[in-house]
């Protein structure tokens, strides 16, 4: 799986070191996988046990990357202070998802990359592709979509909407 989400991720990053904040990051995959590609890393997470299961992760990779508890929503970093945000699974599950791009459009630097990681799962919860986009070309010029349908991301064969999407501008 992580050579799968390796092989999706890091086409869309600009070079590294570029600084990386991965918004809601919880047990720290992405965050670590990024890291070892070389990136600069932040993460931020609401559940204290998953911040400290993203630093063991780290800590066992041998890699480089800050992680602290906080609200996703509205993350603790000065504007125009990264190149990439990074959300898996996060935007859908805020009370306020267009506040939260808001405030997440912020942080990026000019011509810095937006990439969520989204869903709308079988049980009827998640946000739909078509949402996804409406709410970021809301807020941005770009928003083109990635089906992620390869069973080799999600460990099996998926029968719901899961897709990545990327925004540069």
């Amino acid at each position: 799986m992580r050579a799968a989400w390796a092989d999706v991720l890091l086409p869309l990053m600009p070079p590294a070191p570029a600084a990386v904040v991965d918004l809601g990051c919880g047990t720290g995959s992405l965050a670590v996988l990024v890291a070892e590609a070389g990136y600069s890393v932040r993460g931020v997470d609401l559940s204290s046990r998953m911040v400290a299961a993203a630093e063991e992760k780290a800590e066992a990779a041998g890699v480089d990357a800050e992680f602290m508890r906080g609200d996703a929503a509205v993350p603790p970093y000065p504007r125009a202070s990264c190149d990439v945000v990074l959300a898996r699974h996060v935007l859908w599950a805020l009370p306020d998802p267009g506040a939260a791009l808001d405030r997440w459009v912020e942080l990026l630097r000019p011509e810095g990359c937006l990439v969520l990681i989204e869903g709308r799962w079988f049980t009827g919860a998640g946000l739909t592709a078509v949402d996804c986009q409406a709410l970021v070309l809301g807020r941005r010029r770009e928003a083109t979509v990635r089906w992620l349908d390869d069973p080799a991301l999600w460990g099996s064969a998926i029968e719901d909407e899961r897709y990545l999407l990327f925004s540069r501008a």
